[in-house]
């Protein structure tokens, strides 16, 4: 478990607040009386890289005191004025004010302790069914990625009770021992297994018990979605987030055998391979559709190899799954911004998949994500420079993008614990908000960006039913009795379309028709033309991408020793 440092802690505060309160006539750090607006102060400030911080604040003729590439900031002191233009510049995501924190009974007393705000919360509307008391509560999340790290945001909720209910490592096959159950510290860590700190990223963004003000919790922003929701961890990936089918495999095995032991209702699943046979062929995809028939709620990583179309690998091309994409608020977070600002992620996967399904679903925040993990894991210290000296890195991926959706996932099942997979895959659907252009039109296609921006808040008060996965049945699937197809087909110009939907497929009030299944025929041949249960008919020769190498079948090994890896690093966005 790691804490935040004793001697010195930085606030952080939104430009437009931080430039407010100043010239309402408070206090600057270290001083005990009104600002005047020609004082200065000394400032921490944060952006895209430390050569476009230093810029700006030669820009705006404040003066520069430190360069701190480590973090991609400067430190400077300003003054009000320069403080207000600096936030409106281009470029600059965060600015910390430089606060000494003073022990108990010294002079003015403890100042309040406070984190750093993750706005992924915000963005999605998790923020409000937290003021509203939904936080995930009795909900059980299983995150299956490289293991676990005793942190106390992630092993205690916000009542102090830990929360991991059991951590399985599927790469030795043995429970891995937990801390007795309360609120105990061990400072030398125990059972801990994550050497990547890939795990410790993704479960912070789903269940952080963090709060922007720790001495007065109401007054302050959650860091995680769900951040009294239950935790079950997986290992499957080792330091460097290598692993095998077959690990992976044993690891969603364990899960389903222990569902009802540990009531798991979601399960996270940031990591991806490149298909190698069709979805229903392939091993790990049928543990994930017997994890899914077992009506855990499997929400999924689209890959990070976009943003080509058909890069969405396994298993995010499961029709049934929740597969997600990334977006990013291009660095406009506390500034004045609006959902013009939000852009797809250029790494973000694209489909349709091979079988003619839409993916992703919807897309979440995965631009430079601000989470928690420990400097001696090996992301930690291979990337250096995205380290806060307080535990929090940032990074960017479909993985981030992920746990923001199980989050999600878990505030709707606090609410309404009735709730089926289908059910909550329909009604995220359903509230999602696409991005659009001035004319109304999709601003990125179905492939790209699916129903949208996913909204936590709507999807808890989401009404809507049979909107997903209709015509598609897992048992059947599972059985080999019947396997499906999507809508997807590509025109002569290499561009992809949904046929049977007019215009450019914006038809979410329609159901999500493009959603649908359908039967894959019997005497299907990539060559000859492929008739479809409704009667469109394949174009004759069609071949999808690299020509369907693997059609005639992949061998799998005996041993399932496929290569599987969480989802590749890429530049922040």
């Amino acid at each position: 478990m790691r804490h935040h440092p004793s001697d010195q802690t930085f606030i952080l505060l939104a430009p437009a607040m931080l430039a407010g309160l100043l010239l309402a006539g408070g206090l600057t750090p270290g001083q005990d009386g009104p600002v005047a607006d020609t004082d200065t102060a000394s400032y921490i400030v944060q952006g895209a890289s430390t050569e476009v911080v230093v810029q700006a604040i030669e820009r705006i003729g404040g003066t520069l005191t430190h360069e701190l590439g480590i973090i991609r900031a400067a430190a400077a002191r300003l003054d009000v004025a320069q403080l207000e233009a600096l936030g409106g510049l281009d470029g600059i995501s965060r600015i910390h004010a430089d606060t000494a924190v003073t022990t108990a009974g010294a002079g003015g007393g403890k100042r309040p302790i406070r984190t750093e705000e993750t706005a992924y919360p915000t963005q999605v509307g998790a923020n409000l069914l937290h003021d509203q008391g939904i936080t995930g509560a009795g909900v059980t999340v299983a995150v299956l990625d490289t293991g676990w790290d005793n942190m106390g945001a992630t092993s205690y909720d916000t009542e102090a009770q830990f929360r991991v209910l059991s951590s399985y490592d599927a790469i030795e096959d043995s429970i891995v021992g937990l801390p007795v159950m309360g609120p105990i510290y061990y400072p030398n860590g125990y059972g801990e297994n994550d050497g990547s700190g890939h795990a410790s990223h993704v479960t912070s963004i789903i269940l952080s018990k963090w709060n922007t003000d720790l001495d007065q919790p109401q007054d302050g922003l959650y860091n995680g979605i769900a951040p009294n929701a239950r935790l079950v961890v997986v290992k499957a990936f080792d330091a460097s987030g290598n692993g095998a089918y077959a690990d992976v495999i044993r690891g969603l095995d364990w899960l389903v055998n222990n569902k009802d032991t540990y009531d798991i209702r979601v399960l996270n699943l940031s990591f991806s391979a490149e298909p190698r046979s069709h979805y229903w062929d392939d091993p790990l995809n049928q543990a994930v559709m017997a994890a899914w028939q077992a009506g855990i709620v499997v929400v999924v990583s689209a890959g990070n190899r976009g943003p080509d179309p058909m890069t969405v690998g396994v298993p995010g091309n499961l029709p049934y799954v929740i597969t997600v994409g990334a977006m990013s608020d291009n660095y406009t977070h506390g500034k004045r911004r609006d959902d013009e600002d939000d852009v797809l992620a250029s790494f973000s996967s694209a489909g349709p998949t091979y079988e003619g399904f839409v993916k992703p679903e919807i897309v979440a925040p995965g631009g430079h994500v601000l989470g928690l993990m420990p400097e001696t894991l090996q992301l930690a210290q291979e990337h250096p420079e995205f380290y806060d000296p307080r535990d929090y890195f940032t990074m960017s991926g479909t993985s981030q993008a992920a746990a923001v959706v199980s989050g999600v996932a878990a505030l709707m099942l606090e609410a309404d614990p009735s709730l089926t997979p289908d059910e909550i895959k329909c009604r995220l659907m359903d509230s999602a908000r696409p991005a659009v252009n001035d004319e109304g039109l999709l601003a990125y296609s179905v492939f790209q960006q699916g129903a949208g921006l996913v909204n936590a808040h709507d999807a808890v008060y989401s009404t809507a039913t049979a909107c997903a996965n209709r015509g598609l049945d897992v048992a059947k699937d599972l059985t080999g009795v019947e396997h499906y197809s999507g809508r997807a087909n590509q025109a002569e110009d290499g561009t992809y379309y949904l046929m049977g939907l007019s215009g450019d497929g914006f038809l979410w009030s329609d159901g999500f028709l493009w959603s649908d299944g359908f039967l894959w025929s019997d005497g299907f041949l990539w060559s000859d033309g492929f008739l479809w249960s409704d009667g469109f008919l394949w174009s004759d020769g069609f071949l999808w991408s690299d020509g369907f190498l693997w059609s005639d079948g992949f061998l799998w090994s005996d041993g399932l020793t496929e290569a599987m890896s969480i989802n590749a690093w890429v530049p922040q966005e």
